[in-house]
């Protein structure tokens, strides 16, 4: 492929989430010419049912950006709405599968930023998985789009490390920043000529990462202490690691958003809650979970110290 000027791009977005929109503008910023936003369709919300756009839609408007916001991707008029932008390259961050007949639309093809290090983890959680699995280092990677879900040709790949201490909500953060970049480096070997595509291996021995449902969030508090520690971390903020605490014959629904470990060696029952009046931990195998951020059914997040101002614990209490 010979060099274009930057000019000759035309490229259509599409995305709907903050991470996204990083992304988006990471590309206007540096003065690419996005001649279209593809975005979800708004949707009623919360209790006043009112409507909500989405953080990538917001932003588009406030550039001046045109908007499309399809429900069927199949559908002839967005089709011909598509055509219409004369786009040459796709980019796509967070957004959702897209038919054959939208992802082999422009010439220099439709890439995706992937918030992994593919081909593990591929699926709708990778943040998510990967600290839940205790990984030590994680990425993001552009590829390709195919007729399957992150499977297709590697363009870019970069790394960043995992911490003992971040959570989903940190780690989001810092595969936001390093993919805009990832995805400018990407656009400027498309301009260049200089893309390279490596084709993906396919292993039973690769790590997924699938949607998290309700139940997938509940603590096993018969797992070992680390685990359940990159568990409670690799669902905090969002949605929330849960458990069931048993105290004085009631059963209350608990989340926990911040915890830490505490090694030590006792004979406790796994799930035995220890309690001062600023304190709770949770006895587990090799030592003590200590919850230091939670929430209670129709309270807002707290310090444990605080909830626990309000909430007296049995001897017996334990987590289910």
């Amino acid at each position: 492929m010979s060099s274009l000027k930057k000019e000759d791009i035309r490229i259509v977005f599409m995305g709907t989430p903050e991470f996204a929109v990083t992304i988006l503008d990471t590309l206007i910023q540096n003065d690419f010419n996005i001649v279209g936003v593809l975005t979800a369709p708004d949707k009623l919300a919360g209790r006043g049912r009112k409507i909500q756009q989405s953080a990538v839609k917001i932003y588009a408007v406030d550039k001046g950006l045109k908007v499309l916001q399809p429900t069927n991707l199949k559908d002839p008029l967005f089709i011909e709405q598509l055509k219409a932008l004369n786009a040459n390259l796709q980019v796509v961050v967070a957004f959702r599968m897209l038919p054959k007949v939208v992802w082999d639309m422009p010439n220099y093809g439709t890439f995706n930023l992937h918030a992994s290090l593919l081909p593990n983890y591929r699926g709708a959680a990778p943040i998510n998985w990967a600290i839940i699995n205790g990984e030590d280092e994680t990425g993001v990677t552009t590829f390709f789009i195919d007729d399957k879900i992150d499977t297709g040709e590697i363009i870019l790949q970069n790394k960043v490390p995992i911490t003992v201490n971040d959570n989903a909500g940190t780690l989001h953060d810092k595969l936001m920043h390093l993919g805009a970049q990832v995805v400018l480096q990407t656009i400027l070997m498309i301009e260049k000529g200089t893309v390279t595509r490596t084709p993906q291996t396919f292993s039973q021995q690769l790590k997924q990462a699938p949607k998290i449902h309700k139940e997938t969030c509940r603590i096993d508090w018969g797992s070992p202490l680390k685990q359940i520690y990159d568990f409670i971390r690799g669902m905090s903020p969002y949605p929330g690691a849960w458990t069931i605490l048993q105290n004085n014959g009631a059963e209350i629904f608990l989340k926990t958003y911040k915890a830490s470990m505490e090694l030590e060696d006792h004979k406790l029952e796994n799930g035995q809650v220890l309690c001062t009046k600023k304190e709770m931990k949770v006895a587990v195998k090799g030592g003590y979970i200590r919850l230091e951020e939670i929430q209670l059914p129709g309270k807002r997040r707290m310090e444990t110290g605080d909830v626990l101002n309000g909430l007296k614990l049995m001897e017996t209490a334990i987590m289910l």
